[in-house]
């Protein structure tokens, strides 16, 4: 089981900013990342449907690739699908990610705090409930940003891409416009907390739009950190250096559009495209 590689999924893209985190935390690891392109974006999805498909990938990566670890990189899967993805498969070390309002807290030095997010990701329990624990703390201002995910999934595509581009910048200064003032000074917001995944693609627009003294939180560093203390707690974990070519370690797996995945792997993973494959599509 140590030489078996660990499973990361999301509904498109956006999961390889997790990816990029867990390949730098854990050299050793081989990954098999699962892009389910073909029914993205999970955030505008119903949990019934977002649980069902997060259960299928999960049961495929297992039964095909053998996985020892599953790391949900998607806030919308984490939040409709975790806990029957446990209850499913108990023995299995599971890590799911949360918009990073405790990271948030130790950075904000106005005590004022935007998350934005999927409709699915701000409107589920699990966010309530974490939103809940830490009134008090902070002021927090919440906003959905329909669209934003599918933008940055498109943005990819060569032949759309430009126009994609402008409609990130668009959505972003639409969404941020509607959160208040952001700033450094009192009641201003001064640190963003980007709760899907994807968001972390569009940081370079964003910190156009806010400026750059705006601090943005993300979550890859704390689910790769959390990734590898449990690996190491159930001996799990693959030592040495690994192979030493990052292409060695990583397949990448997409239901949809697979040149999207090809480009974006190139891009922000610096994957050649021979990385990338062709999904089971009975998955």
């Amino acid at each position: 089981m140590i030489e078996s590689p660990i499973g990361v999924f999301d509904s498109g893209i956006g999961g390889l900013s997790v990816l990029q985190s867990l390949q730098l935390a854990l050299p050793a690891e081989h990954f098999v990342y699962w892009a389910d392109s073909g029914h993205a974006p999970y955030g505008e999805k119903s949990d019934l449907f977002v649980r069902q498909r997060s259960l299928a990938i999960a049961d495929h990566l297992i039964r095909q690739h053998h996985i020892k670890a599953l790391v949900v990189a998607c806030n919308t899967a984490t939040a409709a699908a975790i806990h029957a993805l446990r209850q499913q498969h108990p023995h299995l070390i599971i890590v799911g990610v949360e918009p990073a309002l405790k990271p948030a807290l130790k950075i904000s030095q106005t005590g004022h705090i935007g998350v934005i997010g999927t409709r699915g990701t701000l409107g589920s329990e699990k966010f309530h409930r974490l939103l809940s624990s830490l009134q008090g703390h902070a002021h927090f201002t919440v906003q959905a940003c329909k669209g934003l995910a599918l933008a940055i999934e498109q943005s990819t595509d060569t032949a759309s891409g430009n126009q994609a581009s402008q409609r990130i910048t668009q959505l972003l200064e639409s969404y941020t416009g509607e959160m208040g003032q952001f700033g450094q000074g009192p009641g201003q917001i001064d640190t963003l907390v980007l709760g899907c995944t994807h968001y972390v693609f569009a940081q370079n627009e964003l910190q156009h739009v806010l400026g750059s003294k705006i601090h943005l939180v993300s979550t890859g560093e704390p689910v790769a950190r959390q990734t590898r203390r449990l690996l190491e707690a159930a001996s799990l974990l693959r030592e040495g250096p690994g192979p030493q070519a990052l292409s060695a370690r990583i397949s990448l797996l997409s239901n949809g559009d697979l040149i999207g995945l090809q480009a974006a792997a190139t891009r922000w993973l610096g994957l050649p495209p021979s990385n990338c494959q062709r999904a089971d599509s009975h998955v």
